[in-house]
């Protein structure tokens, strides 16, 4: 069995976020990237799989060569090799055509990913990935168990859960409480450095989008104090100012 597991490489959510070139690109000055918090389960729940099916795990990154340290984690947490598409992520719709294009060449059983990454939040690669492959794309799956050449998972839906089984191949975008994060050990960090990392390039560059620029929240406003014995002025606030009533 052989799963593909894709890896975002983003900033640290404690990284002060600034933009550069007249708001058109990201500073990354002084911020700190990880593996995409939903990616980390995905994973997590591969290298699982891995031990007790006796899977492969391959982990591919669409970035530049910055994302390599992030891409070695995942080889630390145990992933058997690595492939990064050497492109700047830049739309959802790029990233999903070289993600479905490795993912036909290395024939995987299963393509797992976080629900969304945790810089654009876009949520859609996922079905873009599932929708070019031609097969099922299930999310947010929030638990996974192979039987034979069957999937069976829990996915998250409004108001409760949905069970669902499908043949493999299929896609599916990854949340809690599917597995526990991993934290790389020593050994794992010394045996991620002689893992294969190929660099591979990228496919069909046609974009369908670009961003045009980027803008920071306002600055929250100062905090207004009601005496609570003053309900008619709590309610004209929340009208009149908050409209949110």
């Amino acid at each position: 069995m052989k799963i593909l597991v894709c890896i975002t490489h983003v900033p640290d959510t404690t990284s002060k976020i600034a933009f550069t070139e007249n708001n058109t690109s990201f500073d990354t000055s002084g911020v700190q990237y990880i593996i995409g918090p939903y990616d980390d389960f995905a994973l997590a729940r591969a290298v699982e799989l891995k031990d007790s099916l006796g899977a492969t795990v391959t982990v591919i990154n669409v970035g530049l060569a910055s994302a390599e340290p992030t891409i070695r984690k995942a080889l630390a947490i145990g992933a058997d090799d690595a492939i990064r598409v050497d492109v700047e992520p830049v739309s959802s719709m790029l990233v999903a055509k070289q993600i479905a294009h490795y993912a036909r060449e290395g024939a995987y059983d299963m393509v797992l990913m976080g629900k969304e990454s945790i810089d654009f939040n876009g949520g859609v690669v996922h079905g873009l990935v599932g929708a070019l492959l031609g097969v099922p794309s299930i999310s947010p799956v929030m638990s996974l168990e192979i039987e034979g050449g069957l999937a069976k998972m829990t996915r998250e839906i409004e108001g409760g859960k949905e069970f669902v089984e499908v043949n493999l191949p299929f896609v599916a975008g990854c949340q809690e409480p599917i597995a526990e994060w991993k934290i790389p050990n020593m050994r794992g960090i010394m045996t991620a450095r002689t893992k294969p990392l190929n660099v591979v390039e990228a496919v069909d560059m046609e974009q369908g989008s670009k961003t045009e620029s980027f803008h920071l929240p306002d600055n929250k406003g100062a905090v207004k104090l009601v005496d609570p014995e003053n309900m008619g002025e709590l309610v004209g606030l929340l009208k009149n100012e908050a409209k949110v009533i």
